[in-house]
């Protein structure tokens, strides 16, 4: 199946290759037009690989691991040197700014090394050539259930796969349904709990992104206020570059003065923004900016060169504060994302 604007479709739906756990590698897979996942510590392998050889190696790279773990991650390679095929269609996520992005394998796999959170990181990779990218809040809530799996790699469902096509190249209306989650599908216990959490932390970003610009100020805010320091939140109008002001005191007599801007958009916040932010600071002033839409890689590179200390929150880390300080919250930040504490069963360990 092909669309207007020439995108292939198999018949039973593209490859999702996540970007690491949070999207933490995103930025990578669009930057150098790729998709990539691990494991390349078990060695040059390729399509004529038998698949023995491959457990086989896995095996030996990863000794210490679960059996059933190392069938995982020998399927996982597996399918991303053999099944997955030059022309397929593929999509991974940005979780800093909410959106899927959709493209085209464009090489047979390969293995390379390189720095990943300061170890050096052997992986598997594909190039890619990224065509669309459709933003989360467009899709439906059965969609998002779909795309919410934990595997690395898998084959995205042709009904989640045509609605992403859909809004990629015929934008049509908004996510539907407020439907419950389905139950998790896994069968082995660590995996469906991981599952449930993964799609939770997207369910509480969607409650997130839901709020408009000003309740997004008020959660910011009270997140504050949980913190053990005071705020001002200021009026609706022009405000100088600062949403919200807090201090230990309230009034900024006492260090350290932090300084807030708060931005609820799709697009990401880049470098301009921070400058701006930043160019009436004065020595001994914190700064926090916090974006749902993310940032730009110039604008975290402006904010790490930056004489004034400056975080930036995009929304997977707005998403954490929320949900580390929700029990100290003040009803009516509470009341802007209602959440209920769940409880789990684990089985304790034989030994």
């Amino acid at each position: 199946m092909a669309n207007n604007d020439g995108a292939t479709q198999p018949d039973d739906g593209m490859w999702m290759v996540r970007a690491g756990r949070g999207g933490i590698y995103a930025d990578y897979f669009l930057r150098e037009s790729v998709v990539a996942i691990g494991w390349g510590e078990v060695g040059e392998v390729d399509a004529q690989t038998p698949d023995r050889e491959i457990r086989r190696l896995v095996n030996k790279a990863y000794p210490r691991e679960k059996p059933k773990t190392r069938a995982t991650w020998t399927s996982l390679v597996r399918r991303f040197i053999k099944d997955v095929g030059i022309g397929d269609p593929v999509v991974t996520y940005d979780n800093d700014s909410r959106m899927y992005h959709l493209g085209a394998i464009r090489s047979d796999a390969g293995r390379s090394s390189r720095k990943a959170n300061g170890e050096d990181r052997q992986e598997f990779f594909r190039k890619v050539e990224w065509t669309a990218e459709v933003p989360r809040d467009s899709l439906s809530v059965p969609t998002k259930n779909r795309l919410g799996g934990i595997l690395t790699l898998f084959r995205v469902p042709a009904d989640a796969s045509e609605e992403l096509l859909q809004c990629a190249f015929q934008p049509a209306q908004n996510g539907a349904q407020d439907d419950e989650p389905p139950p998790a599908s896994e069968t082995d216990e660590t995996d469906a709990i991981q599952e449930y959490i993964d799609k939770s932390d997207q369910f509480i970003e969607d409650a997130i992104a839901k709020l408009d610009w000003q309740q997004l100020q008020e959660l910011v805010a009270g997140i504050i206020r949980a913190m053990g320091y005071k705020t001002i939140v200021s009026s609706p109008g022009p405000d100088g570059g600062v949403d919200i002001f807090a201090s230990p005191d309230g009034l900024g007599l006492v260090e350290p003065r932090i300084f807030i801007e708060v931005k609820h958009r799709a697009g990401s916040v880049g470098a301009p923004a921070i400058r701006s932010f930043l160019g009436g600071r004065h020595e001994g002033d914190r700064c926090l900016y916090v974006s749902t839409g993310g940032f730009s890689r110039d604008a975290r590179n402006q904010a790490l060169g930056s004489n004034i200390p400056v975080t930036l929150i995009a929304m997977s880390q707005l998403r954490e504060l929320l949900v580390e300080y929700y029990e100290a919250l003040d009803s009516d930040t509470r009341d802007l994302v209602p959440l209920k504490r769940v409880y789990w069963p684990i089985r304790l360990s034989d030994s």
